[in-house]
């Protein structure tokens, strides 16, 4: 066997951690010998451990450190972060590390440097003494680019000291909760946030506006519970086809049933919308005098409308290019510590996979596939909330009314 020291800090029992980091090594066919423990006495305390691992060759050996890596797993000895060169554009060279979306660390010249920008399945850049966390397609010819996993430190989410439905892992999925308490918590967690000027994103499919709840969304902007809207062509294409004919694809929101020629009517919006220039000119020439589109372009909310290969138009501010659409989200994600996913299962996980694990994240959906999916592909830290989108957001927005008028700190 081939054996390795390793050690690991902070809440390890009632985070899980430690149970966690035992059974992984297992799983893999690992053995392991703890040569010290010593337990925090104090609920703010740090527990710590020190253990030798060992595999049955170097490559089975590293399999499993690679793993424990994510864990927080750190070598006792101080190693500097190792770097190569990218060749070319938008290639890396041989053995980079590959990000979690945990916040991170690596050692850079003997200091430990926080990792900017941190997400998943990317890379860290040097650039200008900092370490940036890039995706493959902004990686520049020249580049250094960490290589391994010397010299960096993962530090993942742990239980908070008290009770939160935002705990690490507390996301299991079930249409059992109890809805409406959560949806209480949420709403006092966000007026908490925006008493501190946090800032929160929704995340919006077309079924908000579909089941009804487009007014609800639409007050929530209007009363400053949102700071950025991200969706897609549909959402906005269904929410003014709602203010110019009273229908969401072709359907009376009132009955349900569909009007006759309704069919047309997301076309005719597409085409009045395209004349006047856009969005914004519409709301500005009194077309379009209420709804979600609306609240955004009066309230000066940040909107970004990322396209899709089935989009009729699209809208002018609709973005097609997706890796634009990526790199503009991403932008305007920093510094969200909330986001709100409604009814929508790709662009849900397409925001999941740009968000850092300490951004509070809820999504909700009538289909538990979409929260799975969702924490299956890494945005672990989601809570889900199994329910109709046309009831969770007007439940939401007449709790969040109670709290009005929001009067941020000084």
């Amino acid at each position: 066997m081939i054996a390795k020291e390793v050690e690991f800090e902070g809440h390890l029992i009632d985070s899980m951690i430690l149970t966690k980091v035992l059974d992984l090594i297992l799983d893999l066919d690992g053995e392991f010998e703890i040569l010290e423990f010593r337990v925090g006495r104090r609920k703010d305390d740090y527990s710590y451990a020190r253990l030798l691992v060992a595999g049955k060759s170097d490559e089975h050996l590293n399999i499993i450190m690679k793993e424990l890596h994510k864990l927080g797993a750190r070598l006792p000895e101080i190693e500097e972060v190792e770097v190569k060169t990218a060749p070319k554009d938008k290639v890396l060279p041989d053995g980079f590390y590959v990000t979690t979306n945990h916040p991170t660390f690596i050692n850079l010249a003997g200091k430990w440097v926080e990792v900017e920008d941190i997400g998943m399945d990317r890379v860290i850049a040097i650039r200008d003494g900092r370490a940036v966390c890039i995706a493959i397609d902004e990686v520049k010819k020249g580049d250094k680019i960490v290589v391994g996993e010397k010299g960096v430190r993962v530090i993942p989410p742990e239980r908070p000291r008290k009770y939160s439905p935002f705990q690490f892992m507390g996301g299991n999925v079930s249409s059992e909760r109890p809805t409406e308490e959560l949806i209480e918590i949420i709403a006092e967690e966000i007026v908490e946030l925006k008493k501190n000027n946090g800032k929160i994103a929704v995340v919006a499919g077309p079924a908000v506006v579909h089941t009804g709840a487009r007014d609800a969304l639409a007050g929530m902007i209007r009363d400053g519970f949102v700071d950025l809207l991200l969706a897609g062509n549909a959402v906005a294409v269904h929410d003014m086809e709602l203010s110019l004919f009273g229908t969401s694809l072709g359907m009376d929101i009132e009955t349900g049933r569909p009007v006759p020629g309704g069919n047309r009517h997301h076309l005719y919006t597409i085409s009045k919308i395209i004349s006047v220039g856009g969005i914004k000119q519409a709301v500005e020439r009194g077309m379009i005098n209420e709804g979600i589109m609306y609240e955004c372009i009066v309230r000066g909310v940040p909107f970004i409308l990322a396209g899709s290969i089935r989009d009729d138009g699209p809208l002018p501010e609709v973005i097609t290019d997706v890796m634009k659409a990526k790199r503009e989200m991403k932008k305007a994600l920093k510094g969200i510590d909330m986001v709100i996913m409604l009814a929508t299962t790709l662009h849900s996980i397409a925001v999941g996979n740009l968000l850092p694990s300490t951004v509070k994240t809820i999504c909700v959906d009538i289909n538990p596939a979409t929260v799975t999916k969702l924490i299956d592909r890494g945005t672990a830290q989601a809570i889900g909330i199994v329910t109709d989108v046309g009831l969770f957001i007007p439940e939401l927005y007449s709790k969040l009314k109670k709290y009005l008028p929001l009067r941020p700190k000084k």
